[in-house]
């Protein structure tokens, strides 16, 4: 295997980075430690326009996220069909979500959550491998028209007596559980929702926008153009451990709209081991391993390039290489550990085999991420959040050697490439207004976009405003 050399940036980051942290552990630890009498602890405030039901069988709840995002002129040596805007630009996003779900016994439920995305991104979602803004729908060809984006059933099989209480959630009905059970969901849903969860880099409605801070950039999960699939998971749940697996329904052409239902031909296999050992002394640890095998109808980049230096294509393109049945691999490890109630430190590292085309998510081979994560309980601002991430992806020699003589991807494509790995740092801060009114401030610096030495760096500062019904 190739050994790579991070550059200085990276490693200055990774400096910083662990500075913040050492100062926020030192600073939770020791605000764990009480003497004396501690006074009672004063209630959150309500969180949503309206109160839900603990014990009723349904549940309606509503969701809406808007984010405004903007950036500068930025240096850029050359710019092709599918780079990012190298002068000013902004863009507003919104997604709108009714979530609904009915429990027909303690271990049965049914959900069904409709979805209405629109405006976009800047670029148009080109440009970047880790794309700023998590919401933005990546197809243009779509419409504004509202879309079923969960429909599926959850049954819980118990396999002990003994119970642990949960939250109830959109996604998840029951205040109980067993603590050792099979949980299986058959139907509509995204990946993202049960695999790769992470406390302080998964919500991009509450936590951070960029799709490599908020997924497993290398993770080429399968989903439609709107991020969603048809299948199955088993999800194995005991005291401290747990095992899932899901088999679902791949895109039949990249980023498409379309699911292949033909499984023969076209799937996604992925499993997850959960471990949550007891690494610190009344803290939780959290560490996933995760690995996937998409079949599908993929190209090869190293074959597109062949064809284009033998002059059968004008450029590389491995549309032209696509061929059913086609296998891409990858691994993931996810860590999440508290400092305290209210400090965690989370990661990913990602790694796919990078030979065969980009497909699903986006356009990364390989990347580490490290971040911190804050409640707002020390300054008595319970339902604030913060949070500050550094991510690094780089992509596999076939993939820059396609990108560098002119080949196009469905996000990248500046005409050539001058290979750098892209890094990005994101901070955020969402304050919590009134009831479900949430107002967050969030900062990008992209150094090398789109994998390109000779262009950028950038900075993209954003608004969000997010309201919880």
């Amino acid at each position: 295997m190739e050994t790579r050399r991070f550059p200085r940036g990276f490693r200055r980051s990774l400096v910083t980075l662990g500075l913040a942290l050492t100062a926020l552990v030192v600073s939770g630890f020791a605000q764990d430690v009480t003497t004396g009498d501690a006074p009672p602890p004063t209630p959150d405030p309500k969180a949503t326009f309206f109160d839900h039901s603990q014990t009723s069988k349904w549940w309606f709840s509503g969701q809406a996220n808007f984010v405004f995002q903007a950036h500068g002129d930025f240096y850029a040596q050359y710019s092709g069909t599918n780079s990012l805007k190298d002068y000013a630009e902004h863009a507003t996003s919104r997604v709108l979500t009714f979530f609904s779900g009915y429990e027909f016994t303690p271990n049965t439920m049914a959900y069904l959550d409709v979805e209405e995305a629109g405006w976009g991104g800047i670029s148009g979602a080109l440009g970047l491998a880790g794309f700023t803004n998590l919401d933005v729908v990546r197809n243009p060809s779509l419409g504004g028209q509202p879309y079923i984006a969960r429909m599926m059933i959850e049954q819980i099989v118990p396999l002990s007596k003994e119970k642990m209480e949960v939250e109830r959630t959109a996604l998840s009905l029951p205040t109980q559980v067993p603590v050792r059970r099979l949980d299986m969901r058959f139907g509509k849903f995204s990946l993202a929702d049960f695999f790769d969860v992470n406390v302080g880099g998964s919500d991009s409605h509450y936590q951070f926008l960029n799709w490599v801070t908020a997924n497993n950039g290398a993770w080429d999960y399968a989903a439609d153009t709107r991020g969603y699939t048809i299948g199955a998971i088993f999800d194995y749940e005991d005291r401290n451990w747990g095992l899932r697996f899901a088999e679902v329904l791949m895109p039949k052409v990249a980023n498409g709209p379309n699911l292949d239902a033909d499984v023969a031909r076209a799937r996604s296999e992925n499993i997850e081991l959960e471990l949550r050992p007891k690494l610190l002394k009344n803290k939780d640890t959290t560490l996933r391993f995760l690995t996937y095998v998409n079949h599908g109808n993929m190209g090869d980049y190293e074959q597109a390039v062949q064809l284009y230096l033998d002059h059968v294509t004008p450029t590389p393109d491995v549309t032209a290489t696509r061929k059913q049945g086609t296998v891409k691999y990858g691994f993931g490890f996810n860590f999440q550990q508290e400092f305290s109630t209210d400090i965690w430190a989370f990661g990913r590292w990602g790694w796919n085999e990078g030979k065969h085309e980009s497909f699903a998510y986006t356009e990364d081979d390989e990347g580490v991420e490290l971040g911190v994560y804050v409640k707002g309980t020390r300054w008595h601002r319970s339902l604030d959040r913060a949070g500050a991430a550094f991510v690094s992806s780089g992509i596999s020699k076939a993939h820059q050697a396609y990108l560098a003589d002119g080949g196009l991807g469905f996000l990248l494509g500046d005409g050539g490439l001058t290979y750098g790995r892209e890094t990005i740092e994101e901070v955020f801060y969402t304050t919590h207004i009134w009831r479900g009114v949430f107002f967050a401030f969030d900062l990008q610096h992209i150094n090398n976009p789109g994998y390109n030495q000779v262009r950028g760096p950038v900075t993209v500062p954003g608004l969000r405003l997010h309201l919880e019904f």
